[in-house]
């Protein structure tokens, strides 16, 4: 019997099954894409051996990113649907960091045998949820059984006929500024693990990022020198644009304010909320260098300068506390 056919089969046995075993792998690809409706640049969606993406610039930005049940998501503590937000997140940021616009989403999907059918829609109908709040859309990816439940995303965008924002074009004199929160996930991470699940607003800013994807497109338009997504801390991923561009950058500690819920969280939990604005990651904020002369709109906020040198500083001097997430520390 075809694969095709097995799966029918094991559905017909299983009465529709609650499972993913239950409903077999074409069955659970047919309520997926069910749920999945095309983007602007989508000329071909799911159901063939490749999608068929509109690069109208002749170039496509392209990146990728992963996320391990256990490590970067616990099902009890986010729902699928939130899943598929960090998840379509984490990469549609990295395509706005680019200067680009996202225009599409291929999702890869390992899981247990035993995992809730409900659980893989549920998560589909937030990667196309986030994914459309940029006029992007799933076209298509693949599945595997798997003893951990893993997702994996590549995203790809339109960079309108721009050049991309690197890393490494940040130059001395040039004004460090930032897009969009900072902190809060770090701050939910820490409220989730010390077993809380208030206050709400950092709670959910870590299930479901707040990006500032127009960000991205805008800082490009601007005349952005360098762009990142801050995804594994400030401090870190300014490290990977001070080492790209080969420069120094001065964090100014007085230009974060810090929010009355994220205080009275590190009040209670013992914790500098610095650390969390300075140090923590998931927020998906984007951090840019403009030349001096770029009036900044009111999107992006300075936070520091560039200057000659190599590192990253806050106030002036070394920071000792932690800087960001390292995958294998």
């Amino acid at each position: 019997m075809s694969e095709h056919g097995r799966a029918g089969q094991n559905q017909r046995n299983a009465g529709g099954g609650g499972t993913v075993s239950g409903i077999g792998e074409f069955g659970l690809i047919e309520r997926i894409t069910a749920r999945l409706s095309s983007g602007p640049t989508t000329v071909l969606g799911p159901g063939d051996d490749a999608a068929v993406v509109a690069a109208p610039d002749g170039r496509v930005a392209a990146s990728t990113d992963v996320l391990v049940d256990g490590r970067h998501f616990r099902r009890d503590w986010c729902s699928a649907r939130d899943v598929g937000h960090k998840a379509a997140a984490a990469n549609l940021a990295d395509i706005a960091a680019m200067g680009a616009t996202p225009t599409a989403l291929l999702v890869a999907l390992c899981m247990p045998a035993d995992l809730d059918t409900a659980w893989a829609e549920e998560l589909a109908d937030g990667l196309a949820t986030e994914a459309a709040t940029v006029g992007a859309s799933v076209v298509g990816g693949d599945m595997s059984s798997s003893p951990t439940l893993t997702v994996a995303v590549t995203a790809l965008g339109d960079l309108a006929g721009r050049p991309p924002v690197l890393r490494s074009g940040a130059r001395p004199g040039d004004v460090l500024a930032l897009s969009g929160r900072i902190g809060y996930a770090a701050a939910g991470l820490t409220v989730l693990t010390r077993g809380f699940r208030t206050p709400r607003l950092l709670v959910e800013a870590y299930r479901r990022p707040l990006v500032p994807y127009q960000s991205g497109p805008q800082a490009a338009r601007l005349g952005a020198t360098a762009m990142i997504d801050v995804s594994d801390g400030l401090l870190a991923d300014l490290g990977h644009v001070s080492r790209a561009s080969q420069v120094a950058i001065d964090v100014r500690r007085s230009a974060f304010e810090v929010p009355r819920q994220m205080a009275d969280a590190a009040q209670a939990l013992g914790v500098d909320p610095y650390t969390w604005i300075l140090a923590g990651g998931e927020d998906h904020a984007l951090a840019a260098t403009f030349p001096p002369a770029v009036a900044l709109p009111p999107d992006w906020r300075a936070i520091g300068v560039v200057t000659e040198g190599d590192g990253v500083t806050v106030d002036g001097a070394p920071y000792g506390g932690p800087t960001g997430w390292d995958h294998f520390r």
